[in-house]
């Protein structure tokens, strides 16, 4: 009985190392494939203070000639502030944040085998910067009116034309009666002259009547 046992004890063996490896097989292409591993933001997270920078992490070491790391954030404006940088498995984006909304990180890198993984790391902005004030407009200065004076300069008096007066004459004033020239009028000296030169020819006349 016992010998019986012992003659099949080396196929049992045989089979239990045949169906470990069929077991293990899977697994090494697996283990050939890159992964990630994690990220900073972390997938999903809603942030309100923007980072500064995007890391991500990877199962295995990461070859920089076929590294490929991209940033969007709302509307597909991009926001990379420049090159990523590779240590080993982990790859670090600076962050160039914008308006408040969804941003995408994707990523492709190799694996050991030549086979290229995709994929993404999303995260969202609270509050984004805060825009540029607005430059100051200048106030356009009033056009002049076509044919028409400026605002704040004399009016021009045409050449050869008297200047317009801001008295107005009443008829029968000393304004009204002065003649062309600007001068006193004449006639009522004239008649003055006359009754005065009257009145003296009439005294001579008396005078020599009563001599008489």
């Amino acid at each position: 009985m016992g010998g019986r046992v012992a003659r099949f004890v080396p196929g049992w063996w045989a089979v239990a190392v045949l169906m470990a490896g069929v077991l293990l097989i899977p697994a090494a292409p697996a283990a050939a494939h890159n992964s990630l591993t994690g990220s900073d933001p972390a997938n999903g997270a809603r942030l309100a203070d923007p980072p500064t920078r995007i890391r991500l992490s990877f199962l295995a070491r990461l070859d920089p000639g076929t590294t490929k790391i991209t940033i969007t954030g709302p509307d597909n404006v991009p926001a990379s502030g420049g090159a990523p940088t590779i240590s080993g498995s982990k790859v670090t984006v600076p962050f160039r944040a914008g308006a408040a909304g969804l941003y995408v990180v994707a990523y492709q890198v190799a694996s050991s085998d030549g086979h290229p993984i995709k994929g993404e790391v999303r995260f969202t902005l609270t509050r984004g910067t805060p825009a540029a004030p607005p430059s100051a407009t200048p106030t356009a200065a009033p056009s002049a009116v076509p044919g028409g004076p400026t605002a704040g300069q004399p009016t021009a008096t045409p050449s050869g034309a008297p200047a317009p007066s801001s008295t107005v004459a009443v008829p029968g004033s000393p304004a009204a009666d002065t003649d062309s020239d600007g001068g006193a009028p004449w006639w009522p000296w004239a008649l003055g002259a006359a009754l005065l030169l009257a009145a003296l020819a009439g005294a001579i006349v008396l005078t020599r009547r009563r001599k008489v």
